[in-house]
This record gives structure tokens, C-alpha cells and sequence, in this order.
């Protein structure tokens, strides 16, 4: 049976590290908690974290204070290794990037909506039902949100760019609004949730936005809070929601993707 070595992660990957030794796997870990000592050179696969850098110097490690670097990774992996990362690629190593697989990203895509809208039904005083949302962004965690948020009856607006887009929004039932158009006139909207790592809405533009809360649930938009807070907007920050609403689930996720990912090698 195949060695696996677990570096970094949060309590999602405590879960995986289980349920992997459950299927009968020899895993180890390095930096998933404080006082492990994990061999990950000896390994036959190394799984990183979701993601598995935040700064692009150090491997994501939330719950230690232990600091691996990923030029540790680089230096010390042979070519026979394959490594899962998240978001990252290891250039000229054996590495399958499984955030960018849209059998584990959609799939990822479901708490984080759930996550994003248990945040909007605790921090409102009304309900989803009839509440006037707009969600930003039309991947793959646009799509799954604004299809629950339509199922709790909210009057969903999706922002976009593609004609295709836009064309199936029609198709379903939604408003829709170019991301370009977002600044050319008052944004009116209860709740607003932004999924794309871009600065969509112009630090002008909040002094005329009339929301009451704002989700960011990505990892780098560049909005400005303080500009929005200013403005009587509420600001919530979220990224990483799997991991914290539901680990479990997003545990279970990435342990059907790691083996469909080891089954595909062998």
C-alpha cells in the first residue's frame, strides 16, 4: 500500500488524514498538528492543502506554528513523487493541481455557498425570501450560489462578463449585469456576495450603495472594506468556508479526489 504524507492544512485535512488511513493507506503528516513528525521523503504521494500557499513562500499551516517552506518541497522531492496541491503547481515535479479540477472545485463549490449564505442568515434581520441579492461573479462558486440563494426565493441578479453567460442566466430565470456596468450606476442591492479575485466595485461606487451586507468570499478581490464600512455596509470576509462550515463534507471532497487522482496513476 502506498505511503502518503499529509503537510499543512486545516481541519478538513485532519479528516482526509483519517479517512485515508480508514481505506487503508500509510499516512503520516508534517505541520497538520503541532507535535507531528511526519517522513514526507520516503513517501509515495504528498498532499498539500487547500490552498496550499497563501504568501507563495510558505506551505499554508494553520494549525501549528511550524513554517515549511515551499522550496523545501522543491529541494528535497523526487520525480517519482506525485504531489496534490491546491491552487499551486510545482514546476518540472510530478504534481496534480486538484483545485483546478472542476470535478473537486464544483463539488468544493457546495459548502462554500452553503457557508456564504448561514453567514447572510446570521448577520440580516430578514429573511433570503424576497431579498434583493446580487452575486458577482459566475464560476463555478457563482453558479452553485446563486442557484440556492434563487431556491430560497431571493430575487437573485448575477454579474458577469460572457455572452454565454448571459445567455444562460436568461435561460434560468435570472437578472443579470455585465461586471463592466457595475460602476456606471448606483448598486442597489440587501446583500451582495463577490466570488471573483478582482476589485469589481470602485471604492466610489460604495459611497452610493445601498446594501446592508457584503460577502467576500474571495481569496483576493482587492474591495475595500474600510471604503464600504464607511459607508454603513457591513463586510464580511470568507474565503476557505469548506474548511470551517463544513469540514467533513469538504474532507470527504478531497478524499474522493485524491484517490480518483492515485487510481488514474496506477
Amino acid at each position: 500500500m502506498k505511503k502518503i504524507t499529509v503537510i499543512g492544512g486545516d481541519n478538513r485535512l485532519k479528516i482526509v488524514k483519517e479517512e485515508l488511513q480508514k481505506s487503508g493507506y500509510n499516512v503520516d503528516s508534517i505541520g497538520l498538528l503541532e507535535d507531528d513528525c511526519g517522513d514526507y521523503k520516503g513517501s509515495d504521494i504528498i498532499v498539500l492543502p487547500v490552498p496550499t500557499t497563501k504568501d507563495h513562500i510558505n506551505i499554508f499551516t494553520p494549525l501549528t506554528s511550524r513554517k515549511i517552506p515551499l522550496s523545501e518541497i522543491y529541494e528535497n522531492t523526487s520525480n517519482e513523487q506525485l504531489i496534490l496541491s491546491c491552487n499551486y503547481f510545482f514546476e518540472n515535479k510530478k504534481c496534480v493541481d486538484y483545485g483546478a479540477l472542476d470535478s473537486y472545485a464544483l463539488l468544493n463549490a457546495v459548502p462554500t455557498a452553503e457557508g456564504a449564505i448561514k453567514l447572510a442568515i446570521e448577520n440580516t434581520n430578514y429573511t433570503l425570501w424576497k431579498a434583493n441579492v446580487l452575486v458577482i461573479g459566475y464560476g463555478r462558486v457563482g453558479k452553485i450560489l446563486a442557484n440556492r440563494l434563487k431556491a430560497f426565493g431571493a430575487d437573485v441578479t448575477v454579474s458577469a462578463r460572457k455572452p454565454a453567460d448571459f445567455g444562460l442566466l436568461s435561460a434560468l430565470g435570472f437578472n443579470y449585469i455585465n461586471t463592466e456596468h457595475l460602476n456606471l450606476k448606483p448598486i442597489k442591492y440587501d446583500i451582495i456576495f463577490n466570488t471573483v479575485d478582482a476589485k469589481v466595485i470602485d471604492d466610489k461606487s460604495f459611497k452610493n450603495c445601498r446594501s446592508d451586507l457584503l460577502i467576500d468570499l474571495a481569496s483576493a478581490s482587492n474591495l475595500n472594506f474600510a471604503a464600504a464600512e464607511e459607508c454603513k455596509i457591513r463586510t464580511i470576509k470568507a474565503p476557505g468556508l469548506p474548511g470551517k462550515i463544513a469540514p467533513k463534507t469538504a474532507a470527504d471532497i478531497l478524499v474522493n479526489t485524491i484517490k480518483y487522482i492515485i487510481n488514474s496513476y496506477n
